[in-house]
């Protein structure tokens, strides 16, 4: 009798602390001032479409309801005494508060049964087979932003090399920044000296002159000065003595010697010294500035190539180096670009191919391939010629042999893109020997850069510097 009363107790209590909307144990529950609770999800899903208490339809505002705190204690003093656990909850509908129990697959979402009719023309299905509908659709979704999100991860570490990476070329490039305008200031500070020393050693060589002049001037001046005196004394004379040593002075009177002159010659030439000073210490250091007409893009290079510093020569690196991949860096095909693209004009470069026994120079379109291997070819918008087991070959689908006499040291390219006519030619530089020619198509606006591929070979490929000629008007 004891454990019926007992139950029949705790049912009691169990309706006195259940929500009216969810018929749950009160979650979170709110006190609105009709002195009627509910869970605080049940009133704010109601309270969006009835402003009004579920239970007796007393209107109140969202901010009027207050957390019941002692029917919390309440419910959470029953749960744990007697393991209680809420049934599964159950959804209705906003529109006509009915459980929902179907799914729509075009809206994609829950409906109840009176919902059916306005989805007449919707497939329809349970809660049971709509769930892994969805389930599988969100499947798809997660195995996608894993991959994303492995991505980019890949990419925040690449990145953080990347930062590594610039700092080291940015080290590199202060370097040689700094090195090569120290040697320009070696340069200018020697020319410095050296046209001082031409201009003390011409300012103490016109004193040293003008002075030998002053000292022979002073010394005409005390002969004249005598002269002079000896002649006014004899103009004082009684006139027949006059007369009677007239014939021995005027012989005595007679001045052999020239007048003193300043001329220019005398004073320095400052047109020599300062006359387009720039213009002149420029010309003069261009022996001992290179150009090239060509040098090499970095970005691009094959992981397996090292250029030099100056980005003037490749050779086979031992090693893989550490450098990041970008999308237009040859790999693993071995090829470097030139730093400039052309869409005009006419270009030469030289490159010394020494006795490498394979390589490959040429042009190329910037839409070339990068990441993958691929056959070096005229079709492929590569127009090129190499060096492959002892045969010089033009790098077309044909593959014709060149009419090559003695292996070339030296290559020469010329790029010739006008207007209506687009051409590259090959030529033995040593022996000034045209070796073959290339007709080739270009998009509008499209560019072609100089490709070099020196082979996996330690001895370097070096683009050779061009001439400096100077044209005033």
């Amino acid at each position: 009798m004891d454990e019926d009363m007992k139950d029949e107790g705790s049912e009691v209590l169990r309706r006195d602390l259940t929500c009216p909307v969810c018929q749950n144990i009160f979650r979170d529950p709110v006190l609105l001032p009709c002195s009627h609770s509910f869970c605080r999800e049940c009133l704010h899903r109601s309270w969006k479409f009835n402003q009004q208490c579920p239970f007796c339809r007393k209107p109140f505002t969202e901010d009027q309801a207050v957390t019941n705190r002692d029917l919390k204690n309440a419910c959470e003093t029953f749960v744990t005494q007697t393991n209680w656990r809420n049934p599964p909850k159950v959804f209705y509908c906003n529109l006509h508060q009915q459980p929902l129990a179907l799914y729509c697959e075009k809206d994609e979402e829950p409906v109840c049964v009176e919902c059916a009719s306005l989805h007449s023309t919707h497939r329809l299905y349970s809660i049971k087979d709509g769930v892994p509908l969805c389930k599988n659709e969100l499947n798809c979704k997660i195995e996608i932003f894993e991959k994303k999100y492995d991505l980019h991860r890949r990419m925040k570490h690449r990145f953080t090399k990347a930062v590594d990476y610039v700092k080291q070329q940015a080290g590199d490039a202060e370097k040689q920044i700094k090195d090569e305008f120290q040697r320009l200031h070696n340069i200018l500070y020697a020319e410095e000296n050296k046209r001082l020393e031409v201009l003390a050693s011409e300012e103490k060589e016109k004193i040293t002159a003008l002075e030998e002049k002053i000292s022979k001037t002073e010394e005409h001046l005390k002969s004249l000065k005598e002269l002079l005196d000896t002649l006014k004394i004899e103009l004082g004379n009684e006139d027949l003595p006059l007369l009677m040593s007239f014939h021995t002075l005027k012989i005595q009177a007679q001045w052999t010697k020239g007048d003193p002159k300043l001329t220019h010659k005398d004073i320095l030439d400052m047109s020599k010294h300062v006359g387009d000073l720039g213009f002149n210490v420029w010309k003069k250091m261009k022996d001992d500035v290179k150009y090239n007409p060509v040098v090499l893009d970095p970005n691009t290079a094959s992981p397996w190539l090292a250029l030099s510093p100056d980005l003037t020569n490749m050779k086979e690196n031992p090693e893989r180096l550490s450098v990041p991949d970008l999308p237009d860096r040859f790999d693993p095909c071995v090829f470097v670009l030139g730093a400039e693209g052309y869409t005009s004009g006419k270009h030469k470069w030289e490159v010394c191919v020494g006795d490498n026994p394979k390589w490959i120079v040429g042009v190329c379109k910037e839409s070339v391939v990068r990441k993958r291997k691929f056959t070096v070819s005229s079709s492929r918008g590569v127009w090129a010629i190499g060096l492959s087991k002892g045969v010089y070959t033009a790098l077309t689908p044909e593959r014709p042999e060149l009419p090559v006499n003695r292996p070339p040291e030296k290559i020469r390219i010329k790029l010739n893109i006008d207007k209506g006519k687009h051409e590259v030619s090959f030529w033995d530089a040593v022996a000034a020997k045209f070796l073959i020619s290339f007709d080739f198509e270009l998009e509008e606006d499209e560019k072609v850069y100089p490709i070099f591929g020196p082979g996996l070979r330690s001895t370097p490929m070096i683009l050779v510097p061009g001439k400096i000629a100077i044209h005033t008007s």
